[in-house]
């Protein structure tokens, strides 16, 4: 396949606007089965039951609060002191321009905390954009090239969106790690990234008018793989094609957009459109809103 021919395909199909699913929240978890979880936020937080959906305690800003499970219901130290929430689940809410630190970072949006089989679990529940803010810059370098970062945000987009839910069993949609998509949260954002990922907003790769988990790796050693290569099932839109990174040792499924080839062809040129079609077969690109114009 040349990428030149893909040109004026591209242009048609970008403008090709579909009505994807709506936008919605992301559930992200950050931490799962731990006995103990210390969570602190940059401004006075309210801590609200989801039972009545009320705000019982207020967290002071830049303190570190411990959470533990005690039994079944969650525990919370202050002033040296456990206490017994006598609830299994609550939010941390905090106010405009607020952030939440866990395990050490900075989040935007609302957490959950519950108690799990024993552990505790720590929820991102985030808007879709302010989520991808941290996936973008975990995902990729910043300093690579610009239209190789509106394409991993194009991607990245796309897979969170497919794999909504993939973790419901756990209390949230996906993994903060490789495992599903790396997340940095507020404290990965770069002034870079946060660019690609507003001027591709809402934007995701479909395929017969759905959004596809648009599946990427770090390097393909030189081709990526067909799907069924991985797990003995074709799918339509992942082809093997030569990945333009050669000379970069594998790394990953080698499945669809290869990172370093995505920077690669960015550098000679090629905008971010043109390489996802060029990893991605036969697609087409829609906003999750459709109020949004393209």
């Amino acid at each position: 396949m040349r990428i030149k021919n893909l040109f004026i395909f591209i242009f048609i199909s970008i403008f090709s606007v579909l009505c994807a699913q709506d936008a919605q929240a992301m559930k992200i978890g950050l931490v799962d089965g731990q006995n103990e979880a210390i969570i602190g936020a940059s401004k006075d937080s309210q801590l609200i039951s989801p039972l009545h959906n009320k705000s019982f305690y207020t967290l002071k800003s830049m303190k570190p609060y411990h959470f533990k499970d005690m039994g079944g219901t969650l525990g919370i130290e202050i002033g040296d002191q456990w206490f017994n929430l006598n609830i299994s689940r609550v939010v941390i809410k905090p106010p405009e321009k607020g952030f939440v630190s866990v395990k050490r970072k900075w989040y935007r949006g609302s957490f959950i905390v519950e108690c799990r089989n024993g552990g505790i679990v720590v929820v991102n529940d985030v808007p879709l954009e302010e989520y991808m803010l941290g996936v973008v810059p975990a995902e990729m370098p910043s300093k690579w090239n610009y239209e190789a970062l509106k394409a991993q945000a194009i991607a990245a987009r796309s897979y969170a969106i497919a794999n909504r839910g993939k973790r419901a069993s756990r209390g949230y949609d996906l993994k903060d790690t490789p495992e599903d998509q790396a997340y940095g949260g507020a404290s990965a954002e770069t002034a870079a990234t946060n660019n690609a990922v507003m001027e591709t907003k809402g934007i995701v790769i479909t395929y017969n008018r759905k959004v596809i988990p648009a599946y990427y790796s770090s390097s393909a050693g030189g081709h990526t793989v067909n799907a069924g290569a991985v797990w003995n099932k074709d799918l339509p839109y992942l082809k093997s094609v030569p990945s333009f990174d050669d000379g970069i040792k594998k790394n990953g499924h080698g499945l669809g957009m290869s990172q370093h080839g995505a920077n690669n062809l960015a550098q000679q040129g090629y905008n971010a459109y043109q390489i996802l079609t060029y990893y991605y077969n036969n697609v087409k690109f829609g906003r999750l809103d459709p109020s949004w114009v393209l």
